[in-house]
């Protein structure tokens, strides 16, 4: 293990000093395959092209984000930008290697939640485009595209997160390869519109079994804060090391969407709309009108407390699936209906 972690550091060093001029590449790469993004950008695109698309990608969001946070418990992955140090690494071999604010993030490292996340929850986009492309393209070359497309993103995220130091590449290769069986095992299962206690039990289960796991592995003498530690010990900047990527700002996170999504199901505003088909200029208008909500979500920032984080980052998640979902669309497709004309009185 440790040569494959030495094998790891020698790659991102030639990725950060033979290939300088892709660092902005690597940086943005990172960041589209944030799986924050799967919540606040991904799943809106989706679902306004797509309704069972659009959940689908978000029901495998919160499931594989929860999965990757128990894996990252039990198999304690070392993060390459620390274990340079803790290794001792740098003395027996010194390297060129430096940090990015994306290089600092507090969980364990493997797997890699950006492969693994990302790679399951587009794993539905990507077969429902490649269906479409099916039936529309007479070129067997034409429909391979999304799949070419799929697989080439997820490469090219895992590169990046070598890059950052973020990931060592047998974290990157299991990441990826876990997160396209998840994806193609749940895609065809992902409930759809089921009753609301369905999804207020599923919340609880997350929230109560990651903390049934967490307190059994304490109660065995693991450190389950150990990383944390370690990410604050060796970020260059103290500001680089954010709130929202220690374990449990994931487990708020999925919790409130999964208690989100049954809201939105059930609330009048969806219940008006299910059946109404919305016109291209709409779904537009619904996607511009979300982003500028989530916008104003992120603008007012969060609690500097970690308690308080936690709740805020809980109603921030279980709000959005409601916009999305029930309250954009209703908005939109109310005042942009086309009245009917006038009657003239003869």
């Amino acid at each position: 293990m440790e040569s494959a972690m030495s094998a790891g550091i020698a790659m991102a060093e030639a990725l950060q000093n033979r290939l300088p001029w892709l660092e902005n590449v690597w940086l943005w790469v990172t960041f589209l395959g944030d799986p924050k993004n799967l919540f606040l950008f991904y799943f809106p695109v989706a679902y306004y092209a797509s309704r069972r698309v659009g959940i689908s990608v978000l029901w495998i969001s919160f499931i594989t984000e929860w999965l990757n946070l128990i894996f990252k418990w039990i198999l304690f992955g070392e993060r390459p930008f620390w274990w340079v140090h803790e290794s001792g690494y740098y003395n027996q071999a010194p390297v060129k290697v430096h940090q990015f604010p994306s290089s600092c993030e507090t969980g364990p490292g493997s797997p890699s939640g950006h492969c693994m996340i990302t790679g399951a929850a587009l794993w539905p986009m990507m077969t429902a485009l490649s269906s479409q492309m099916a039936t529309r393209a007479h070129s067997r070359w034409l429909r391979v595209i999304p799949s070419l497309v799929y697989c080439t993103f997820l490469l090219a995220i895992g590169m990046s997160r070598v890059f950052l130091l973020a990931h060592f590449p047998h974290q990157v290769l299991s990441g990826l390869l876990t997160g396209a069986v998840l994806g193609w095992l749940m895609t065809p299962r992902v409930p759809m519109e089921r009753e609301l206690s369905f999804y207020g039990l599923t919340a609880l289960s997350l929230m109560l079994g990651a903390s049934l796991i967490y307190w059994t592995l304490f109660t065995l003498g693991l450190d389950l804060s150990w990383s944390i530690n370690l990410a604050s010990k060796w970020c260059e900047r103290p500001e680089w090391v954010l709130l929202d990527s220690r374990p449990f700002a994931s487990l708020s996170r999925d919790s409130g969407t999964a208690l989100g999504l049954g809201i939105a199901l059930h609330s009048p505003c969806y219940a008006q709309i299910r059946r109404v088909h919305l016109r291209n200029g709409q779904k537009i208008a619904c996607l511009v009108l979300a982003m500028i909500l989530l916008g104003l979500l992120n603008w007012l920032g969060h609690p500097p407390q970690i308690s308080l984080f936690y709740i805020f980052n809980f109603l921030k998640y279980t709000l959005w699936p409601c916009l999305v979902l029930a309250l954009v669309p209703w908005v939109v497709h109310t005042f942009s209906a086309q009245e009917a004309p006038p009657i003239r009185s003869s």
